[in-house]
């Protein structure tokens, strides 16, 4: 993604990020608005921001597929997502802090170039394994984002603050149901990631994936443990914040951390 083509999604992500803030401030000329106008700017940034990806992740000798390529895909993903759901739910806080997230990920992106290439010969069930992992993480990144703004929630109400930014956020209910719903999709495809390695990767507790793939079991099974919890016991509030924090830190350390170290410690 050249220079001009960053600063343009960069100031689009920001842009719309403004509006939602103001939004969220109950500006008048704002609160009257139809949602659509105001997320315009973030929709236009997803657009340039999958462009200039796919330009720059997409090489003839293969995936150009490095940690902070793999954060810029993952923030693209979330920002479609939260934008997406922005348009029938009040969620601009949470937009108003996924989109500067994804505009930071391209200033990484651009100050740190990633040289680690996916050979164009790779198998297809490692790419389709790389992609659903991807989604997976975004999906239950999203939920640690709903876990906070939860966590936000109940403090408010535990001392009695049920109005200001209350009333600009969705219900507690709506937040809770939001939450489960996410972390089940991001549970099927964490699952999904975790056969997919299992089937197409020779050895998954190979020396440099050994870790990466004793956390990621470990995550799925907070994540297990969460909705089984749930389901059986009525878990929610602060127990459920707590388990998909753990959950996403802890798949958190097994993406970013193991390819961090492999990237940039031991390379």
């Amino acid at each position: 993604m050249n220079s001009a083509f960053s600063i343009a999604t960069i100031s689009l992500y920001l842009l719309c990020t403004v509006l939602m803030i103001l939004r969220l401030q109950g500006k008048a000329a704002l609160a009257d608005k139809k949602i659509i106008i105001l997320l315009l700017p973030g929709f236009a940034a997803t657009l340039l921001h999958a462009y200039g990806l796919t330009q720059y992740i997409l090489t003839k000798e293969g995936l150009q597929f490095g940690v902070f390529n793999a954060a810029s895909v993952i923030s693209l993903v979330n920002s479609v997502m939260i934008l997406s759901l922005t348009l029938k739910r009040r969620t601009e806080l949470l937009t108003s802090i996924v989109l500067p997230l994804a505009a930071l990920s391209i200033v990484l992106d651009k100050l740190f170039p990633d040289s680690h290439l996916l050979p164009a010969d790779s198998p297809v069930g490692l790419q389709i394994h790389i992609m659903v992992s991807i989604i997976a993480y975004s999906l239950l990144g999203l939920a640690a984002l709903f876990a906070i703004i939860l966590a936000i929630q109940n403090r408010l109400l535990h001392n009695h603050h049920p109005g200001g930014l209350m009333r600009r956020l969705p219900s507690l209910q709506s937040t809770e149901k939001l939450l489960f719903d996410t972390i089940f999709a991001g549970f099927i495809g964490l699952s999904l990631a975790l056969i997919s390695g299992f089937a197409f990767l020779e050895d998954m507790f190979e020396q440099h994936l050994a870790h990466k793939t004793i956390l990621a079991i470990v995550a799925w099974l907070v994540f297990a443990t969460l909705l089984v919890g749930r389901i059986k016991l009525g878990w929610r509030g602060r127990i459920a914040i707590r388990w998909t924090l753990a959950g996403f830190f802890i798949l958190m350390l097994a993406y970013f951390g193991s390819k961090f170290a492999m990237e940039f410690v031991f390379n």
